[in-house]
């Protein structure tokens, strides 16, 4: 029965601090136990931002999106709902009451999860050093800038864009990027 059902996203409700070591026990706990087929992904959304040191120097750093949460796909059966609500860290599902309630299609798309990653799960790279991309996502949004370079291992490439009156160079991954 639970095959034909589709694995939906859930909402957990995390300790302040602890969505890294939530994903990393979940996920743990999915392979040891062989329900890859039951709880399929967990993402702890996170986001580049620039600041500035102290020295006036740009740093990028990831910044979780949604503090205290953790995103699981999966099919809820009564061990996968024990498996993640019984995890350390863990304080329960979002939702009314005792049953778990799945994002909406919208709730998913806006933000940004589903799109991510099926467009980018087995995409080679379509644009290369040198040219002019603009950026879709994240808080340079909108500007256009030239790649610098690409790294492959980590998804991610570095943008110069024009930024505090000098061509400033910042890191993305390969989605918040797109061809002109």
């Amino acid at each position: 029965m639970s095959e034909l059902q589709e694995a939906r996203w859930y909402v957990v409700h995390t300790y302040s601090g602890h969505e890294n070591k939530v994903k990393a026990t979940i996920e743990k706990a999915v392979k040891t136990r062989g329900m890859e087929n039951l709880i399929t992904e967990v993402i702890v959304p996170t986001e580049d931002v620039v600041e500035t040191t102290k020295t006036g120097k740009l740093k990028t750093r990831q910044r979780k999106v949604f503090p205290s949460y953790v995103l699981v796909k999966m099919i809820i059966t009564d061990e996968s709902w024990y498996i993640v609500r019984n995890t350390k860290g863990v304080t329960g599902f979002v939702g009314p009451g005792s049953k778990p309630v799945p994002l909406t299609d919208d709730e998913v798309k806006s933000m940004g999860i589903e799109l991510d990653r099926v467009a980018f799960a087995d995409k080679n790279v379509d644009f290369e050093e040198g040219e002019v991309v603009k950026v879709i996502k994240g808080p340079f949004k909108g500007n256009i800038g030239t790649v610098k370079e690409i790294n492959l291992e980590f998804k991610k490439v570095t943008v110069y864009i024009e930024a505090f009156g000098t061509k400033t160079p910042i890191e993305l991954e390969f989605e918040s990027i797109e061809r002109i």
